[in-house]
């Protein structure tokens, strides 16, 4: 259960992060589009990361390697995203990357 928390605090954070990013974008274009996604989401992360730890959910000893792994799940699940942009589900479902990403990042017995 604790574990799941993490993960749904970073998936909701990173969605709202990268969907306002996409909002900001899309009146420049396509490419402008993408980066204002993953600007915003990237932040969001990092947000979250912040967050996990104020809430003493995450080992703060353990920030970097949550960081880093977040953020390579969001490599991963951005290019996914942007390329289903027609359906809703995949980009909201393939956000979940990120918040695994956090937990293999920090290694499971880092969340408390």
């Amino acid at each position: 259960m604790r574990t799941l928390r993490v993960v749904v605090l970073t998936w909701l954070l990173t969605d709202c992060g990268a969907v306002v990013g996409w909002a900001l974008g899309k009146p420049f274009g396509r490419q402008q589009l993408f980066l204002g996604g993953i600007a915003l989401g990237t932040l969001a992360i990092l947000l979250a990361i912040k967050l996990l730890v104020r809430f003493e959910w995450l080992n703060p000893d353990r920030r970097r390697g949550g960081s880093i792994g977040g953020l390579c799940g969001f490599a991963l699940a951005a290019p996914i995203a942007n390329a289903n942009m027609d359906t809703p589900l995949v980009p909201l479902l393939v956000m979940l990357l990120v918040g695994l990403g956090v937990i293999a990042g920090a290694g499971p017995s880092a969340v408390r």
